[in-house]
């Protein structure tokens, strides 16, 4: 996980719900599926050197890697037809010189267990796993195909709090996918539910 074999690597990009967010997909794995880490920041990938190297790029604000791909989101008013290829070629070069992706003894910390705020009861706790269920089977692989990751927050009184990555973090449409996409499944599917919201975002 943490260096790559030397080999020939393929690298794509892919557009998805978010325009100022491009995924850039390999033929290599960069983290064990379903973990997933987001650098909003260069102060915060200092344990990547890999997110490190991107954040050179003036334009790149931020960095998500997954299991395949790795999301660049772009701050600069800039098109992206002239930042792929420039991308496209340094990730390619970098992963197949062997360049370490994470600093020795890094692990991806997998979404927290469910949990509820304040006083837990068992109630809670199962609808909390109903929900975390759902969105690890039927929501995630969805966001993941889009560049970004979605992950349990928090399950209290009825509204489930859930945290936004990668391409998802500042997406237009992602208020929409959250209430006309993720609430309306949660809802139908474990009837206590009444809210879905994301964590820092503002509906």
């Amino acid at each position: 996980m943490i260096e790559n074999k030397e080999k020939t690597v393929s690298v794509y990009a892919e557009a998805n719900p978010n325009p100022e967010s491009m995924k850039f997909v390999m033929n290599q794995q960069l983290l064990p599926d379903g973990q997933s880490v987001d650098y909003p920041n260069l102060e915060s990938a200092l344990e990547s050197p890999l997110a490190q190297e991107l954040f050179n790029f003036d334009y790149v604000s931020r960095v998500f890697i997954a299991s395949n791909f790795v999301t660049v989101t772009k701050s600069a008013d800039l098109e992206w037809v002239k930042l792929i290829p420039e991308l496209r070629t340094f990730l390619k070069s970098y992963v197949e010189a062997g360049g370490p992706i994470f600093n020795e003894g890094f692990s991806a910390v997998k979404a927290a267990a469910p949990a509820a705020n304040g006083e837990t009861s068992a109630e809670d706790a199962e609808i909390a796993k109903k929900v975390t269920d759902l969105l690890d089977n039927y929501v995630r692989p969805a966001v993941e195909q889009d560049g970004g990751n979605i992950t349990f927050k928090s399950y209290n009184d009825g509204v489930v709090t859930v945290h936004l990555q990668g391409s998802c973090s500042g997406c237009p449409s992602a208020t929409v996918t959250l209430k006309a996409g993720i609430e309306n499944l949660l809802k139908r599917m474990v009837p206590e539910v009444k809210e879905v919201v994301a964590d820092g975002v503002t509906i």
